[in-house]
């Protein structure tokens, strides 16, 4: 390993934590047996091993890691946490999120779990869909017993996953979705009212377009047999809507996901129907199938100019092309879990390059997330990742071959890119721009079946030290606790300088801020501020969706966006971005409103609030060393699972 691409990273203290807890290599007595820079060097050598595969010679590998090492420690981009964990080392296994079929059979179901279980140890996350699985109460003729139904198998696969920590770093998550039209999804629904069970799991229901048209003229829908594929039974479509709000009310859960909608983008529909996504639902996936995920810090794509701060699209370009190289590269150096796993993978080849920082990017530029300029900027920066992304998918194309399901896919139909955004400019691309992408890929073919998504990021936006995802920030001004014990009052870092500029900074305002949550009230702050300076309670549903639906348009994938909610939210509210949801296109939706977890920190003053007797306490206690601080908001959670909600903010990430 070349030592001499080592320099010194300039970490900041949860950084620092977060690579000491949870990435760095340990010794027997769990003593760390590299540094952050070591880290670093050895996952950038280990991922450019993959160019020797393809007639690089350990020359052009070195030039290539030093790209790597140079992009990662200036924290342009960050790849998904089993890359970082285990790029270089003995177990290798670099994916983060998988989707395993559950068969119609007690040996199937068995077989899913035992290679859920493998998933797991290695690192990964795991997303199922049991629509196949009978109903409850149906005789099984082999036996005739009567079958337990989907949600009793999933209290088997929760408590398996229960019984593995994952590669000694992180418990694991999954995701288990049912078809709104599948005999049981009334007790789906209903699975996770009681927030003490199925721990492991988030749950989202798969609605149909059918369905979402019988919601629209309150008609009845059919409930449809998985295996005789026939109509068993009918439910009122808006009752069922209802019922679904009304859990996601309470606790935030079941997300939904519009299956046909993800189906419609599907890239190699001749291989099989998505059914289920990873476990925070950005990414959806055929069974067998794994995605390799990584985000570009967009609050640190600028720069300055005569007239301020401007996105930087020539240092965003460089990005995009390289992080492509790397995403590539690891599916060629993985170590993949299952035979079945890497078969599929490789021939699909499917990468998601995503974005954090973007709630930096917007106050750095002085843009409310609130705003039309603001969602302007997300669907122009993200259709210039989308379009570069692709064509550096192409120059791999070029020099490796494009992926072996490329015959059939949607990219195997001429002017594919220009049909499906023509006359959708959002101002940097155009359509000549598409039209000149689809002929060179009927002449090259295509490398990666998608190339974009949009993550929650965790805590690589930690490592980052930027906003989450396409977040906006929960807070402004928060506490941090010190080594010695005492607790220190810091404002975020843009707005920090921005009000020091401004002569507006002070201590006495700053734990006002804490208090309050928010500077929309606060007479000491400027009204330019409270335009720029909005947090995620500032923000209305309907710019929450808006936002999400100006970053889906350009993501091949799905996007991981929570809609927060303030306490006092009505049941319409929810229905209402639901059905906005739907007609802006989302692939999925995931809502929160404030303090619906009895369980969770109050960071905020309650309000006066609409009550359901529902709600079960939960008397769980975390388990202390798997204890970790919110990104967002700061409230202590337990971060055990891969992936995570916050029950403070809503936050939603993987660990």
């Amino acid at each position: 390993m070349n030592t001499g691409m080592k320099n010194k990273l300039k970490l900041s203290i949860n950084s620092q934590k977060v690579l000491e807890k949870r990435y760095l290599k340990r010794d027997k007595e769990g003593n760390a047996t590299e540094t952050p820079e070591d880290l670093f060097s050895r996952v950038s050598y280990a991922i450019a091993d993959g160019d020797l595969k393809f007639g690089a010679t350990e020359s052009d590998r070195d030039k290539t890691a030093q790209k790597f090492y140079n992009m990662i420690t200036d924290f342009y981009f960050m790849p998904n946490s089993p890359t970082l964990m285990n790029a270089g080392r003995e177990l290798g296994q670099l994916s983060a999120c998988f989707v395993l079929p559950v068969e119609d059979s007690l040996e199937g179901i068995f077989e899913t779990i035992k290679n859920t279980a493998l998933i797991h140890k290695s690192g990964g996350g795991t997303g199922f869909s049991f629509s196949r699985l009978r109903p409850k109460n149906d005789v099984v003729r082999s036996t005739m017993g009567v079958s337990s139904g989907p949600v009793s198998f999933m209290e088997v696969f929760n408590a398996a996953t229960e019984a593995v920590k994952q590669g000694g770093t992180r418990r694991g998550a999954n995701m288990g979705i049912l078809r709104v039209d599948h005999p049981d999804i009334l007790d789906f629904i209903d699975c996770k009212s009681d927030i003490t069970k199925l721990n492991n799991f988030n749950i989202s229901v798969a609605l149909t377009d059918k369905f979402m048209e019988a919601v629209k003229t309150n008609s009845d829908y059919d409930l449809i047999h998985p295996n005789t594929k026939k109509s068993v039974a009918k439910l009122n479509a808006k009752k069922v809507f209802d019922l679904i709000v009304k859990h996601a009310w309470q606790t935030g859960e079941p997300g939904i996901v519009f299956i046909d909608r993800i189906n419609k983008d599907n890239p190699t529909p001749k291989i099989g129907e998505i059914e289920s996504t990873n476990p925070c639902g950005e990414v959806p996936l055929l069974p067998y199938e794994a995605c390799n995920l990584g985000s570009i810090n967009l609050g640190l794509m600028v720069k300055e100019t005569g007239d301020g701060l401007v996105v930087d699209y020539d240092k965003l370009k460089e990005v995009v092309y390289t992080a492509i190289h790397f995403l590539d590269n690891v599916i060629t150096v993985n170590n993949y879990p299952l035979p079945e796993i890497s078969k599929m993978v490789q021939d699909n080849r499917k990468i998601g390059l995503g974005v954090m920082g973007w709630a930096d990017l917007l106050m750095k530029l002085g843009i409310g997330y609130n705003t039309q300029e603001g969602t302007k900027l997300a669907g122009q920066i993200m259709e210039f990742i989308d379009y570069h992304s692709k064509v550096k998918s192409v120059e791999l194309s070029k020099e490796r071959g494009r992926f072996n399901n490329f015959e059939g896919s949607i990219y195997d139909n001429e002017n594919y890119l220009y049909n499906k955004y023509k006359g959708k400019s959002q101002g940097l691309i155009t359509d000549d721009d598409w039209q000149g992408l689809d002929e060179e890929i009927k002449k090259y073919g295509i490398r990666n079946a998608t190339t974009t998504c949009i993550a929650p990021t965790g805590t690589i936006s930690m490592i980052a030290n930027c906003s989450g995802g396409i977040e906006p920030l929960f807070s402004l001004v928060f506490m941090r606790n010190i080594m010695d014990g005492t607790e220190l009052i810091e404002a975020n870092d843009v707005f920090g300088d921005y009000a020091k500029e401004r002569g507006f900074y002070s201590e006495k305002l700053m734990k006002q801020i804490l208090k309050d949550g928010t500077i929309m009230h606060n007479d000491d702050v400027p009204n330019e501020a409270k335009k720029i300076f909005v947090t995620a309670h500032d923000i209305s549903p309907y710019w929450h969706v808006k936002m999400q639906s100006a970053f889906q348009l350009h993501t091949d994938n799905a996007v991981s966006k929570t809609v927060n909610f303030e306490e006092n939210a009505t049941l319409n509210d929810i229905e209402d971005a639901y059905i906005l949801a739907y007609n802006e296109n989302l692939k999925g939706i995931t809502v929160y409103r404030n303090n619906s977890r009895l369980t969770q920190p109050m960071n905020l003053e309650k309000k006066d609030t609409p009550k359901i007797e529902e709600f079960v306490s939960n008397e769980n206690q975390v388990d202390r060393e798997d204890e970790r601080k919110c990104p967002e908001c700061g409230s202590i959670i337990n971060m055990a699972e891969g992936c995570f909600v916050c029950p403070n903010c809503g936050f939603s990430g993987c660990s």
